[in-house]
């Protein structure tokens, strides 16, 4: 299609090669002239126009989102592209509505380029999602529930905000597997911050911003999806494919050489010949006397070189945060039970999020930990109470111990690597939307109520991806799923009223599996427990393959569970799944 510049030459050129014709008929060629620019510019309207299912939204109908107020586009898009990549999205309506924009897409763009306008989309519309969570803010004084809202829900868009960067600098240097990585962060912290606000939804500002976060949600998705297809079936946008799960026959590929056995690969775990920077000790007689004031000695954006802190010996009372600036610190203790950081903040107390509960909260890229205790000894009546939080991506954990009973470990967001670790808890105790592998882990229930003989339902993970793109997913890879002595003396008396199961799907797209694990007896016949009714049951994907024990038995497993199929299951690898091969070696 011609552009209006382009137009205006042609009826410059015709109305001067027929100058010398009759007034009349030059007349009427200028009225079928202008006739053809009004069709032309009423068809340019109609393409740029937002559909109406490009307005719907997963929760909220007839609400305004990012691409609501797109302007009209005046110059021809490349239409072709955009409709064809915008197919392997799943709103690919509001996709083509969203880079239809003048200039949003280049003249015949390639796959890459669509991507990258995708993610600028998701970037402008996240900082107009910014400004309107800070007016909710300004406007909540007085409101101690709206205005911890607001402020986390800024905290954590402004970690999709370095996450969105990231994601678009790797596309450019060709790191597809980060890119999505990061894009998928992006995308739970923009889903976290609509979570926030729908506990205070009180009020039409509060709920405007919502029906936007959830617009830009869209949008980010759509981002995301491209680089799926992109990653997966490369730069002819006609093969790409619209989102798709295990459940629905999609199989990620796979690096060479990689082979069947997920365990197999380089020597992946901590490395070796750390040396401390500072000490932590009880008696202050070495460097600090606190965790936290050797967390905040170590300096911010330290580029690859790790930060070392030797905590001895003892039991530390404390909260402690490392933010996302603080990169590649590193906690090495003298060992399980010896060297134990301690809390007890919970979800019961005022102003209190599960997300702040973290005894240990982790945000800098590169944390890692070895030979120490993460504890919460809020008790098991007293509800969300996190012992260790993770947002930190290529992170390592080795012979750690996490302890506590709800919601123990929050693998949050990223790539995150569990090793020799032993957790323990009862409901839902391993849970959040991270990449995470777990390898040769001691997998502990607890007792859970403080009549503890009355029976319970226990989930061991509560896995929480929100969109069938995301890279996200809980892999267990030889652990051991058993209780506590306490605990298996409980189940032993009265094994029926004591019923555990390895996850529920917390939310829509929850994806877990359990390969060459050992099962003990107390993993009930069924394996998986459902959230609530059929919530998530057609979505999610819960995998096992070749485990061992009384609780391996699937022939009573539910029918929404599935044997992962022998030649898939290297997706699952360290080196497919959170691409450890590139960051865990132990030589590193």
């Amino acid at each position: 299609m011609a552009s209006s510049k382009q137009l205006h030459h042609s009826l410059s050129s015709s109305t001067k090669s027929h100058r010398r014709k009759s007034p009349i008929r030059c007349f009427c060629l200028l009225i079928v002239a202008m006739s053809s620019i009004i069709l032309l510019l009423f068809s340019l309207f109609l393409f740029t126009s937002p559909s109406s299912s490009s307005r719907h939204h997963h929760r909220h109908n007839s609400r305004q989102s990012p691409s609501d107020s797109s302007p009209v586009n005046p110059s021809t898009p490349p239409a072709a592209q955009i409709r064809l990549a915008c197919n392997a999205t799943r709103y690919p309506d509001q996709c083509v509505s969203s880079l239809s924009a003048p200039g949003r897409v280049p003249p015949n763009p390639n796959p890459s380029q669509i991507i990258h306008s995708a993610i600028s989309v998701s970037f402008e519309n996240l900082k107009t999602a910014q400004s309107k969570v800070k007016s909710i803010l300004d406007s909540s004084v007085g409101n101690l529930n709206r205005t911890n809202a607001a402020n986390t829900c800024l905290q954590v868009l402004t970690y999709s905000e370095h996450r969105t960067q990231s994601t678009d600098q790797a596309l450019t240097h060709g790191r597809i597997k980060d890119a999505r990585a990061w894009m998928s962060a992006a995308l739970v912290y923009q889903y976290d911050s609509w979570s926030a606000l729908k506990y205070v939804n009180d009020t039409k500002q509060v709920d405007e911003t919502m029906a936007f976060l959830d617009g830009l949600i869209h949008v980010t998705s759509n981002a995301l999806s491209m680089m799926v297809s992109y990653d997966n079936f490369g730069d002819n946008v006609a093969s790409w494919q619209h989102p798709a799960t295990e459940r629905d026959g999609f199989w990620e590929k796979t690096g060479p050489g990689l082979g069947s056995d997920p365990s197999n690969g380089p020597n992946l775990g901590f490395p070796t010949g750390l040396k401390e920077d500072v000490t932590v000790c009880e008696d202050g007689k070495c460097s600090y006397k606190t965790v936290q004031e050797a967390v905040d000695a170590a300096p911010e954006d330290n580029g690859m070189r790790k930060f070392v802190i030797k905590i001895s010996e003892g039991v530390y009372e404390e909260t402690v945060r490392i933010p996302f600036e603080k990169k590649n610190v590193v906690f090495i203790g003298d060992g399980m039970g010896k060297t134990v950081i301690t809390g007890s903040l919970n979800a019961g107390m005022p102003g209190i999020t599960t997300y702040n509960t973290a005894t240990v909260g982790v945000v800098g890229d590169g944390f890692m930990a070895r030979d120490i205790t993460f504890q919460n000894t809020a008790g098991p009546d007293a509800h969300q109470a996190v012992a260790f939080r993770s947002d930190s991506d290529f992170s390592l954990l080795e012979n750690c111990e996490f302890l506590g009973n709800q919601d123990t470990l929050y693998a949050h967001g990223l790539r995150q690597f569990y090793r020799k670790c032993r957790i323990q808890g009862n409901v839902d105790f391993i849970f959040g939307n991270s990449a995470s592998v777990f390898q040769d882990c001691e997998i502990l229930i607890a007792p859970r109520q403080v009549n503890p003989e009355k029976g319970e339902k226990n989930a061991v993970t509560a896995q929480g991806r929100v969109d069938p793109s995301q890279s996200t997913g809980f892999v267990f890879l030889n652990c051991l799923i058993n209780g506590t002595e306490e605990y298996m003396k409980l189940y032993q008396a009265s094994p029926k009223v004591h019923k555990n199961f390895l996850g529920r799907p917390w939310k829509e797209y929850s994806r877990t599996v359990f390969i060459g694990c050992n099962f003990e007896a107390l993993v009930n016949p069924d394996g998986w427990l459902p959230w609530t009714g059929d919530f998530a049951l057609k979505t999610l994907y819960y995998g096992e393959s070749k485990n061992t024990g009384p609780g391996s038995d699937r022939s009573q497993r539910v029918s929404w569970s599935s044997e992962i199929p022998e030649e898939h299951v290297h997706v699952y690898s360290l080196a497919n799944f959170i691409q450890a091969d590139e960051w865990a070696l132990v030589s590193s």
